[in-house]
C-alpha cells in the first residue's frame, strides 16, 4: 500500500488543491494508431509508475499526502480532431487548467489530436509528480507500446520518506541543529516580508519557436570550438536580451534547474519524480561580450554543481514543511530575482522511426506556473532541431515584449558564433 507524505518540493509545485500547476509534454507522429493501442499502452505505464496510481489527499492530516486509491481509474484519453498544425498549442493552454482533484482519477492525462495521417500526442502531468526527464521518459515509454503493445514493463517500488536517500555517513544530529537554524531564520524572514496582494491578472501564454538544423548544428559545433556549453550560450544570450529590451528593470540572472538522477542514481532516469535541484547564474557586471560571459557561466554552472548536495537538500527541505505555504504565497506574490527559469534539455533520446509510424518532431515541454514571475525558458533537441518554449503572464511580461526578448537572444546567440 503507497502512502508518503509529499516532500517539500512537491508540496510547492502542487500550491494548493485549486491551483492547477501541469507540465505538458508533445510529440508530433505520422501514421496510423488503432485506438485499442492506447488503451493498453496506458493501462501497463500505469501499472508501472507508482505515482500514476495514487491519489492527493489534502485534508486529512496536517500536511498533504499521496495514497494508493485500490478503485483508480485507468488514464484518461481526450481525443480530439485535428485541424492546424497549432491545434497542440491550443491543447496546452486548455490542459494548464486542468485540475486533478477526482479522487478516483489518477494524476495524468493524455490528448490525443488525432488526424488522418498525422498526429500530435499530449502528456499532461501535475508538477508535484515529474520533472523534464519523466516527460521524456513516459513519452518514449508510450510510443514504444503504441507500436508494440506487447512489450512488458517492469513496476518499482516508491521510496517511503527522503531519508531512504541519505548517505551512510550523513550526521543526523549535526544536520539537524543546522535544519532548526535555517528554519527559524526562514520564520523570521518571512515575518519581516511585508505581506503583498500583487497577484499576476492576466493569462499565461507560449511563445514557441524551432531552430532549423543547419543553425542548430552551428550553434553546437561553435559552441564546442569556443569551450563554451550551448547551455552557457543559452543563458549568456537570453540574459543579455533581456538586458537590451528591460534596461535597467532586467536582473542579470538566470534559475537553472539541474536532473536530480545525476547525483542520486537511486532515482532512476525511469522513474517518475519531481525534484530539481537549481543553480543560480549570473552576468558578468558591466560586459556585454556573450561568448566572454558564457565562458563564466560555463565555469560557474560546473563549480556549483559540483559542490551540490542533493541528498542533503532534499532532506534540508523537509525540514521546512512549516513555511511551505509561506513560500508558495511568497512566489506568487514577489518579482524575484532573476529574469527567467532557463532549462535546456539538451537532446532528446526518443527513436524516430517505429514499425506502425515516424516521430515527426517533439516540442519543449510547456507549464504555466502561478507565480508572478512565471518566466521559464525550455530548450530541447530533436531531429538535429532546437526547439523552445518561452512562457510567462501578460500581466508580468507581456507576450509583445517576450518575442522581443526572444528575437533579440536568437540574434545575439547567433552572432556571437
Amino acid at each position: 500500500m503507497i502512502r508518503r507524505n509529499l516532500m517539500m518540493v512537491e508540496r510547492i509545485m502542487y500550491v494548493d488543491p485549486e491551483t492547477p500547476v501541469n507540465c505538458l509534454f508533445t510529440t508530433k507522429i505520422k501514421g496510423n494508431i488503432p485506438e485499442e493501442n492506447f488503451k493498453t499502452a496506458l493501462e501497463k505505464i500505469q501499472q508501472k509508475h507508482p505515482l500514476l496510481r495514487t491519489r492527493i489527499d489534502n485534508s486529512s492530516e496536517k500536511y498533504p499526502f499521496f495514497i494508493e486509491e485500490k478503485e483508480i481509474e485507468p488514464i484518461p484519453l481526450r481525443i480530439v480532431e485535428r485541424k492546424t498544425d497549432d491545434d497542440w498549442l491550443q491543447e496546452s493552454e486548455t490542459e494548464w487548467k486542468r485540475i486533478f482533484k477526482d479522487p478516483k482519477k489518477p494524476l495524468a492525462q493524455l490528448v490525443w489530436i488525432k488526424g488522418n495521417d498525422v498526429s500530435e500526442i499530449l502528456w499532461v502531468l501535475p508538477h508535484c509528480i515529474c520533472d523534464g526527464t519523466s516527460l521524456i521518459n513516459l513519452m518514449k515509454e508510450l510510443l514504444g507500446l503504441l507500436d508494440d503493445p506487447s512489450f512488458e514493463m517492469d513496476p518499482y517500488y516508491l521510496f517511503s520518506s527522503v531519508d531512504d536517500f541519505l548517505p551512510l555517513d550523513f550526521n543526523m544530529k549535526k544536520q539537524k541543529r543546522k535544519a532548526r537554524f535555517y528554519l527559524m531564520m526562514g520564520r523570521l524572514f518571512f515575518l519581516m516580508q511585508r505581506k503583498s496582494k500583487i497577484r499576476n491578472l492576466g493569462s499565461n501564454y507560449v511563445v514557441h519557436w524551432k531552430l532549423n538544423s543547419a543553425t542548430t548544428a552551428q550553434i553546437t559545433e561553435k559552441s564546442k570550438a569556443h569551450g563554451v556549453s550551448v547551455h552557457a550560450l543559452l543563458c549568456s544570450s537570453f540574459m543579455q536580451a533581456f538586458q537590451e529590451i528591460q534596461g535597467k528593470q532586467a536582473k542579470g540572472k538566470v534559475i537553472s534547474p539541474v536532473d536530480v538522477r545525476h547525483f542520486i542514481p537511486e532515482i532512476r532516469q525511469d522513474h517518475v519524480f519531481a525534484f530539481a535541484p537549481t543553480v543560480e547564474l549570473s552576468l558578468k557586471k558591466g560586459s556585454t561580450d556573450v561568448l566572454e560571459n558564457a565562458r563564466q557561466i560555463k565555469k560557474d554552472l560546473v563549480e556549483k554543481i559540483e559542490k551540490m548536495e542533493a541528498r542533503e537538500l532534499l532532506w534540508m527541505g523537509e525540514q521546512m514543511h512549516p513555511v511551505a505555504e509561506r513560500m508558495v504565497s511568497m512566489m506568487k506574490s514577489s518579482k524575484g530575482g532573476h529574469d527567467v527559469t532557463l532549462s535546456n534539455m539538451g537532446r532528446i533520446n526518443i527513436p524516430s522511426d517505429y514499425k506502425n509510424f515516424k516521430v515527426e518532431t517533439v516540442f519543449s515541454p510547456t507549464v504555466a506556473f502561478p507565480w508572478l514571475n512565471s518566466n521559464t525558458l525550455v530548450a530541447t533537441t530533436y531531429n538535429q532541431q532546437m526547439d523552445f518554449t518561452l512562457m510567462s503572464n501578460e500581466h508580468f511580461l507581456p507576450k509583445e515584449e517576450a518575442v522581443k526578448i526572444k528575437d533579440k537572444a536568437i540574434e545575439l546567440l547567433i552572432s556571437s558564433l
